[in-house]
């Protein structure tokens, strides 16, 4: 491990950690099922952690918040990097990685994914994937991505690779007989009285098999939840995206790292200022073919801002669209691929050019106008190379989790193959341990956490955007905080610390548990957390560009901050690092609501 990596030690996920008293309000559990292990989330990375657990001999339940085939990785476009070309190895895998991380990725992890990716990728294909072939041939098709020298993007359908992968992983599910609990929305892990893990507790949502709050009881829980890109006003990430996994985690006493590495994808289809929710994704392979960003006046603009020009990286594009835009007094740039020619955009980009016209705009005779929107999150629930967070008995894979892989901004495409590579491992660890048995689920002690209107949810949203969307600065960091405090106090009510200075806050209303008012909870605390290090980290690095540091300081903050979740509602962030010099934790106010 580098001296910045983000993983645990080896082991650290067999260290007893008590529990930290805070919970949802929601109804005690009417109904259990038992199990070996229970994987929350439907994507490549839960379904690929199931389908080895399964084929163990372990009693797998999946859980999935919508049906199987509705996660984030069905709406993934580009595809699968790996290197599978002639020419092509690891260790320029590696090299691009490290390079697109910003000084922050773990290179033992880097080393890992790069490693076993290949193997991992021929596995899903013997899964069932289909990949696209180049012409008159067998080989795999390869195509080229922001921040990969080589070409080495596997992909199917020409723009809808995840859809793909999504069907095989679904139907290699339903072929083994896994049971699977679908429309259930996982709310608290459950754990014994040593601090272990012994299940979750879900609420199905009408159609699935079992009716309100119930358990799954296991001793081995795989968090797969995907991502939180729905804390911000505009996202590619589908409405299931509600940050659950991260808040359920924190929740139960796992640290959370990096939370404020939240890549931007330059190229969201623009649909107008007050467009919110998942916006249609313009794949960074539309860029690997050929395209161009321009401005109005057919200017390239990213040409001589980096080697790569439109294939910078990702954070340098998505600056490089906002830079421009902020010059020129617009919201959006264009992408030009009308060289194209329509043949072209019907075989090798069908969902994206369907998805252009079903809005107005014919890619083929026309600039798409584009712009930034919220995408992955490189950070997460932290992780050892297992898997294992400092939970017993707690995993967490694919976008969820913190690997140390993605560093402070995620190489285009390593997010498929991060969920194959670190899902097959959590299985191999899971299925070499006798089956614990779990002692029974202790209830915390502590007081519920105070529910969130569903209402405050585009608060949330608008502040984040304003705040700590693609540009960040202490003042707008501080004006998204104010924002976030005031909705945490009215949760609380006017017996809250401080509530007193909160005008309003005596109105507060209790609210009834249920969907939109868990997620909206769940978002409030993502929230929270990815403010807090993006305040700590005075820097420019990666993925987040602070206007009023503009500069990488690598003497002060080539680390990781550490953040954990304590009662009664304390975001805790402490750091770490080879350097004497940076700041440990944040001053006691920045910490608290």
């Amino acid at each position: 491990m580098t001296a910045t990596g983000t993983t645990p030690a080896t082991g650290a996920g067999t260290r007893p950690v008590p529990g930290t008293g805070i919970r949802l309000n929601a109804p005690a559990p009417g109904w259990s099922i038992e199990a070996d292990v229970v994987v929350v989330g439907s994507g490549v990375a839960g379904l690929t952690a199931a389908l080895r657990c399964a084929a163990a001999g372990r009693r797998t339940v999946v859980v999935t918040k919508a049906r199987l085939d509705d996660g984030s990785t069905r709406w993934a476009q580009g595809g699968i990097a790996a290197a599978l070309g002639d020419g092509d190895t690891p260790e320029q895998h590696l090299a691009d990685t490290l390079v697109a991380g910003a000084g922050m990725c773990d290179e033992v992890a880097v080393r890992t994914l790069v490693t076993e990716g290949p193997d991992a990728v021929h596995r899903l294909i013997g899964t069932g994937a289909r990949f696209d072939t180049a012409p008159g041939s067998d080989e795999i098709a390869l195509t080229r991505e922001g921040g990969h020298h080589r070409s080495r993007i596997v992909h199917a359908g020409g723009d809808a690779t995840g859809a793909e992968v999504s069907r095989a992983l679904v139907e290699a599910v339903r072929a083994a007989g896994l049971r699977t609990i679908e429309n259930a929305l996982v709310l608290d892990l459950l754990k014994d009285a040593e601090g272990r893990t012994s299940g979750v507790t879900l609420h199905v949502m009408g159609e699935g098999q079992h009716d309100g709050v119930g358990a799954v009881h296991a001793p081995a829980v795989v968090l797969a939840t995907g991502g939180m890109g729905q804390v911000f006003s505009a996202t590619t990430n589908p409405a299931v995206s509600t940050g659950d996994g991260v808040a359920l985690a924190l929740r139960a006493g796992a640290e959370v790292s990096d939370l404020e590495f939240v890549q931007f994808h330059p190229t969201a289809l623009y649909l107008g200022p007050e467009a919110e929710g998942q916006q249609p994704l313009i794949s960074e392979a539309v860029r690997g073919e050929g395209a161009h960003l321009v401005d109005a006046d057919g200017t390239r603009f990213m040409v001589g801002q980096h080697e790569l020009a439109e294939l910078a990286p990702r954070d340098i594009v998505a600056k490089g669209i906002t830079r421009r835009a902020q010059e020129q007094g617009t919201e959006h740039m264009y992408l030009d691929a009308r060289h194209f020619g329509a043949q072209m955009w019907e075989q090798r980009f069908p969902t994206i050019l369907a998805a252009c016209r079903s809005h107005g705009i014919d890619p083929v005779t026309e600039p798409i106008p584009v712009a930034p929107a919220a995408h992955h999150a490189s950070g997460g629930v932290r992780t050892d190379l297992h898997g294992r967070t400092t939970v017993p008995g707690l995993y967490a894979c694919g976008e969820v989790a913190c690997t140390g892989v993605h560093g402070a901004n995620r190489l285009a495409s390593n997010s498929l193959l991060e969920g194959l590579v670190f899902a097959e491992r959590i299985a191999a660890d899971i299925t070499a341990r006798p089956v614990r048995t779990p002692g029974p689920p202790v209830t915390p002690q502590g007081p519920c956490a105070l529910l969130l209107a569903p209402e405050a949810r585009t608060t949330i949203q608008r502040a984040m955007t304003a705040g700590a969307g693609v540009l960040r600065s202490a003042q707008s960091l501080g004006e998204a905080t104010k924002a976030l405090i005031r909705l945490q106090r009215q949760a609380d009510g006017p017996d809250a610390a401080g509530a007193e200075d909160l005008p309003g806050v005596e109105d507060h209303k209790a609210v009834e548990p249920g969907v939109e008012a868990w997620e909206t909870t769940n978002l409030l605390l993502v929230a929270r957390v990815l403010v807090a290090g993006a305040r700590a980290r005075e820097e420019t690095r990666g993925c987040h560009w602070r206007s009023d540091y503009p500069e990488r300081r690598d003497d002060l903050y080539q680390h990781h901050y550490m953040v954990t979740y304590r009662p009664p509602y304390t975001v805790a962030v402490s750091g770490i690092s080879d350097s004497p010099n940076f700041p440990a934790t944040l001053p006691e106010t920045e910490q608290n609501p």
